[in-house]
């Protein structure tokens, strides 16, 4: 593909791009006002991965609400900073966050670094977020590739090749670069607009695309079959039962390890097994008298990865419990307070009626 001279062809969709944008309503906190707070791009950044932009709204406000700056999620429990994140899954995100604002306060006074090669070395931020900082925040001619932007140019210049796989991404990132426009900062905001109200993975809005006309997939009836994306594998599938244990109207806790998934969160005492008879088995064995096996409460939980089929069960304890920093007993108004790992969450706030 001659690039240049698919650039030359299309030289006005820029424009086009950029006077849509300016014309959108769309109320987003983190972008209130300009310049952009370095800050802020960096927080709305972080949650957007893996979470659209309607449902991070309200984890935004309330995050600034707690950590309105660096030095105060710098200097927050570890606790409060995942209680605050719980809901948005996906949890090393947050603790990235606070890593990095922890380095960020120690060798730059509090002010996120200005350079690519700075910000990247920085617990979770990657090429994209580093990018989108320096663009957006700091004004610098900088590209800011994700899912969104390898979609739109992998449709806008038919790009056949696997957007997932480093070719398909080197191509793209150079069409990006040459395309750039200054202020790359509104640029990529109004890219990053298009991705998501538009430019869509699915169903593509077409007909309310400002650069239909511009666009090679749309001319060629490709925008459906357009990006190639290597498939995820299937998550696999688990049965997980979890045991309701009540003392005082108060519920037994158990807090993760502090790596691996769902680290240092909260949860009800469970068993996780390939087979669902198993789980059950082994969670009275180890907790309980096996009286009553009829799960009073069912949900099936996604992560990215996993699928937790699970199961919970009113648990006669049959031996005295031995607690420590990681076995505690909450009350519901306690165990709200706490970072509950996700699914819990959902039968923490169901079993709140039984403690009634």
């Amino acid at each position: 593909m001659n690039i240049s001279k698919s650039i030359k062809s299309k030289e006005n969709w820029v424009e086009l791009l950029l006077a849509w944008s300016s014309c959108l309503d769309r109320e987003l906190p983190w972008r209130e006002r300009y310049p952009r707070n370095p800050y802020y791009v960096w927080v709305s950044e972080i949650m957007l991965q893996q979470t659209r932009t309607e449902a991070v709204k309200p984890y935004f406000n309330t995050w600034i609400h707690k950590f309105p700056t660096v030095h105060d999620l710098a200097y927050a429990e570890e606790s409060e900073v995942l209680h605050t994140w719980q809901g948005l899954g996906y949890y090393n995100r947050a603790r990235n966050l606070q890593r990095a604002a922890q380095e960020v306060e120690s060798k730059y006074g509090g002010n996120l670094p200005e350079t690519r090669s700075e910000l990247e070395s920085l617990p979770g931020i990657g090429s994209y977020t580093a990018g989108a900082i320096l663009s957006i925040a700091y004004g610098q001619r900088e590209v800011a590739v994700d899912g969104n932007i390898l979609r739109i140019y992998s449709r806008l210049y038919n790009i056949e090749e696997d957007i997932m796989k480093s070719k398909g991404k080197r191509k793209i990132t150079q069409l990006v670069e040459e395309t750039l426009p200054i202020p790359a900062g509104i640029f990529n905001e109004a890219l990053m607009d298009l991705g998501q109200e538009i430019c869509i993975p699915k169903y593509p809005k077409c007909g309310e695309c400002p650069i239909s006309m511009a666009c090679d997939a749309y001319a060629l009836g490709k925008e459906k079959t357009l990006p190639i994306k290597t498939k995820k594998k299937a998550p696999k599938e688990y049965y997980v039962a979890c045991a309701l244990i009540m003392k005082d109207n108060k519920f037994l806790m158990h807090k993760r390890a502090d790596k691996g998934m769902l680290a240092s969160m909260w949860e009800f005492p469970m068993i996780i097994d390939e087979s669902a008879d198993k789980a059950v088995h082994d969670l009275f064995i180890l907790w309980g008298e096996e009286s009553n096996v009829d799960s009073i409460w069912t949900y099936s939980h996604t992560f990215s990865h996993q699928i937790w089929h699970m199961s919970a069960y009113l648990i006669k304890q049959k031996n005295q419990i031995v607690l420590d920093k990681n076995l505690k007993w909450f009350s519901s108004e306690e165990y709200m307070h706490i970072p509950l790992a996700g699914p819990h969450a959902r039968l923490a706030a169901w079993a709140k009626k039984i403690l009634k």
